[in-house]
């Protein structure tokens, strides 16, 4: 499928969450850090969010939500999709990141937060009727993240450290 003429190209930030249409690119940079992408493939939209920690437990009804974390990341997700009135079922969904930054560390008790970040992601697509179709994750180093919504291509380069 061939790029529009006009292309939107945004980068996201740790914490950065995007949703839109064909005439868009997104990129990002992920360490231990995880990123989803969504993709409709009738309608060409899509979009994609780099979430840093597994969960917000002070995230209420109340308050922004914050897409440095998994749950408030897929709730933005929701919103959007309820918004162009879709289905969670109707997406290609892929996963990327979770990498080890320090591959020479092991994970010190319970704060293995790669790990976290890629379990909790995992839960929560399949929580909200999500099916994953593919995804990279896990392993030592930083990946590269390019996701061109017209055509729901997503190009990984792992740097493994």
């Amino acid at each position: 499928m061939n790029p529009p003429d006009l292309i939107f190209d945004v980068f996201l930030q740790p914490g950065d969450f995007y949703f839109g249409d064909r005439e868009t690119r997104v990129r990002t940079l992920l360490g231990s850090c995880v990123a989803i992408t969504l993709w409709h493939p009738q309608f060409l939209l899509g979009g994609m969010c780099h979430y840093l920690l597994p969960g917000d437990r002070q995230n209420t009804k109340d308050r922004k939500l914050d897409g440095r974390y998994a749950d408030a990341a897929l709730e933005l997700f929701m919103q959007e999709i309820r918004n162009s009135g879709t289905h969670p079922s109707e997406y290609t969904v892929k996963m990327f990141g979770g990498g080890n930054q320090f591959a020479g560390q092991k994970g010190i008790g319970h704060q293995n937060i790669p790990e976290k970040n890629i379990q909790t992601g995992k839960k929560l697509l399949l929580h909200h009727g999500f099916k994953l179709s593919s995804h990279h994750l896990g392993g030592n180093g930083h990946r590269n993240v390019i996701f061109d919504i017209w055509s729901g291509y997503v190009w990984v380069q792992h740097v493994n450290a």
